[in-house]
């Protein structure tokens, strides 16, 4: 058995504080991290001549053999291995023998479980890019097939001004493109070898950091050890990049809840992605884009936790670092599964009912500021042009009726400028059209935005 102290103690830990004090049954996750890191470490030592390399393939053999041990089931640990690192260093010295303890020279468990959670954050922030690639892609497919739908836009949740529903969910594309280009630019800051850096102070092995940086795909090291041992500003950033992940999913998770209402009714979830009630036959429920939804405040507790983790922690290492993992591994597992879900939902989950959405645009007072620039392009200017829609709304509103429902002398009467061609104007499909200026709803606009994110959006991988 490795023993986990010096000589310096003489009794063990109180079993209480034993368990307390471990991390083994989360830390675990970071197996093939720390196998990684630690066969890069026993070449390094072998190179530098620090150990003899039938030394270093006895260990690099034995770590293998570990790392297969896990695979097939059979790495057992307990509360005794106290965390991952240890766990892996009682094994390889019961597979190896005396030389497993050499393992161990020119680092410590400071430096060794920042290279770990580096190397398994950078996967899983790949991993979560092709995710958000995913769910981008199904709101494309929905795009492509809705550039004629319209749907009621919305400020204040009041209705404004109808949209081509492409153009609605292609502004969620633009979300997403900004959380993988976030995603991206945490993974340089995360991409950065603190190995070597062994406790606080560096090591007076004659090791070479750069060799393990650059075995284990480091695009650096860190050029101080205190700050190596001791940064979890990128275990922040991380959480803060995935909080506006979250942020974003539930935005749209909260559209598609009204949109499923009857009130609403511009979707209609399928029964692959809804649930029903267990007293009322009739109902059809939302659970993914609810779920999504709550499940940001998880995330954003994480965040908070993390920086609540590091004020005031003196330099350089303190256990208080050992809760990152559990938040770091909740939040990873927490976006994965919530941007699978959302994807899943867009992809066959849900269905838009377009001549709802149709008729939703042609029953309500959207196109007043269509009149309103009609009347500016007649010459009249525009903040007069603004009064005389607002008595018109006022005033058909009083009566009961649409601006579409107005004969053309009660038009007359507004500005005797209006000419017949007012109500073709006035049309849900021709007032969308109208907007021709760069980013917006017009058709021709979206059809451009269409043919670039079919063109873009795995551009980030190139």
């Amino acid at each position: 058995m490795v023993k986990a102290w010096s000589d310096r103690f003489s009794n063990g830990l109180n079993p209480a504080i034993q368990r307390f004090n471990a991390s083994i049954f989360f830390d675990i996750t970071l197996l093939e991290e720390d196998l990684d890191g630690s066969i890069a470490h026993a070449e390094m030592l072998g190179e530098c001549e620090v150990i003899s390399q039938d030394e270093t393939k006895k260990l690099v053999d034995g770590l293998e053999r570990i790392r297969a041990e896990a695979s097939e089931g059979k790495f057992k640990v307990s509360v005794v291995d106290e965390d991952v690192h240890f766990a892996v260093e009682r094994r390889l010295i019961e597979l190896v023998g005396s030389v497993g303890k050499k393992l161990h020279t020119g680092r410590s468990r400071n430096d060794q479980v920042g290279t770990d959670i580096r190397l398994w954050l950078r996967r899983r922030i790949d991993e979560l890019d092709l995710s958000l690639e995913r769910l981008q892609v199904a709101l494309l497919v929905q795009s492509e097939n809705h550039l004629d739908t319209l749907i009621p836009g919305y400020t204040h949740l009041q209705r404004a001004q109808p949209l081509s529903l492409a153009h609605h969910l292609l502004s969620y594309i633009e979300m997403l493109q900004r959380d993988r280009e976030r995603l991206l630019d945490v993974r340089k800051r995360v991409n950065i070898s603190p190995l070597g850096a062994a406790a606080l102070a560096g090591t007076s092995i004659p090791i070479d950091r750069r060799s393990t940086a650059k075995s284990l795909g480091f695009a650096k090291i860190y050029l101080n050890s205190l700050d190596a041992v001791s940064d979890r500003d990128f275990a922040v950033e991380f959480t803060a990049a995935i909080s506006l992940v979250m942020a974003h999913l539930s935005r749209l998770a909260e559209e598609v809840i009204f949109w499923a209402s009857d009130e609403f009714s511009f979707v209609r979830l399928t029964d692959r992605c809804a649930t029903g009630s267990s007293l009322m036959p009739q109902k059809k429920n939302p659970d993914v884009p609810e779920l999504v939804r709550g499940k940001c405040g998880r995330v954003f507790g994480h965040l908070q936790g993390l920086l609540t983790m590091i004020k005031g922690l003196p330099l350089a290492y303190n256990k208080d670092f050992q809760e990152d993992k559990e938040a770091l591994f909740d939040t990873v597992i927490t976006v994965k599964t919530s941007l699978e879900a959302m994807s899943i939902l867009f992809e066959e989950g849900l269905e838009f009912c377009s001549e709802r959405l149709a008729s939703a645009v042609r029953s309500d007072f959207s196109n007043a500021t269509d009149v309103a620039d009609y009347l500016v392009a007649k010459g009249v200017p525009f903040r007069e042009a603004y009064q005389k829609v607002g008595r018109l709304v006022k005033d058909s509103l009083e009566q009961g009726i649409l601006l579409k429902d107005l004969s053309f002398e009660q038009w007359q009467k507004i500005d005797a400028s209006i000419n017949e061609d007012i109500f073709e104007k006035l049309a849900p499909k021709q007032v969308v059209a109208s907007r021709i200026s760069e980013g917006g709803t017009g058709f021709d606009r979206v059809q451009e935005q269409l043919v670039y994110w079919r063109d873009h959006i795995d551009s980030l991988k190139d």
